[in-house]
């Protein structure tokens, strides 16, 4: 639910930026945007680009998406809330968050696709985390905790909003940010992997989608239908 004050736009704002700021007014539009761009598998090196690089590149990895919605929602009222989701194996991933008549709901980009936005149905952010507790579970992935942060707030006199480039200190502050433990069951992580592998091999690689909680997931990109 729209609640803070917009900062102010930048004077040396594209048409194309402009007009994303001005069209994308809800979650539900940002998604179905960042949907239809490319996954950045960031060939040829690393990236950290913010909203202006991914207006650029039209492509974005999952922090990449997170900053994108933060910066264009923060423009109607939506504090630019992300919440860092941690891995056992260090593949970690970033959802923007938001909240609507008191529940919770995320935006989201991933190579998987359980790993996408979900509706604002969620009573607190953790049992929104806990939703992709499942969906998390490949060969090598487990949640091990959640943090929230207000980009506001935490990034200080950083430029995330509108700088040019890679803005790597955002990835380095959530790495470093408080989180809460998602404790989950052992038994149970060992039948997901056990399924998810054996999904994998008899279906050409391709991808499951069949989770726990499905409904709850926002629309997914084309290429997950």
């Amino acid at each position: 639910m729209p609640t803070a004050a917009a900062p102010p736009l930048p004077a040396d704002l594209t048409r194309r930026e402009a007009h994303l700021i001005r069209t994308l007014r809800s979650p539900g539009a940002v998604q179905r945007w960042l949907n239809g761009l490319p996954y950045n598998t960031e060939i040829g090196g690393g990236t950290q680009r913010g909203f202006r690089g991914v207006v650029e590149h039209h492509m974005a990895h999952c922090l990449e998406a997170a900053v994108f919605a933060a910066v264009v929602l923060e423009q109607h009222g939506y504090p630019p809330l992300v919440m860092s989701l941690e891995s056992q194996d260090h593949l970690d991933h970033v959802i923007f968050v938001h909240q609507h008549r008191g529940r919770w709901g995320a935006i989201a980009r991933s190579r998987d696709p359980g790993l996408h936005g979900r509706r604002a149905v969620f009573p607190t952010l953790r049992a929104l985390a806990r939703s992709y507790l499942e969906p998390y579970v490949d060969y090598t992935g487990r949640l091990r905790g959640f943090g929230v942060a207000n980009l506001a707030e935490a990034m200080g006199r950083y430029d995330w909003r509108w700088r040019h480039g890679n803005i790597w200190q955002v990835e380095q502050m959530l790495i470093g940010w408080p989180h809460e433990r998602l404790p989950s069951s052992t038994k149970r992580y060992k039948e997901l992997k056990a399924w998810y592998r054996d999904y994998r091999a008899t279906h050409g690689g391709k991808k499951p989608t069949d989770y726990n909680g499905r409904e709850t997931w926002a629309p997914l990109p084309r290429e997950f239908r």
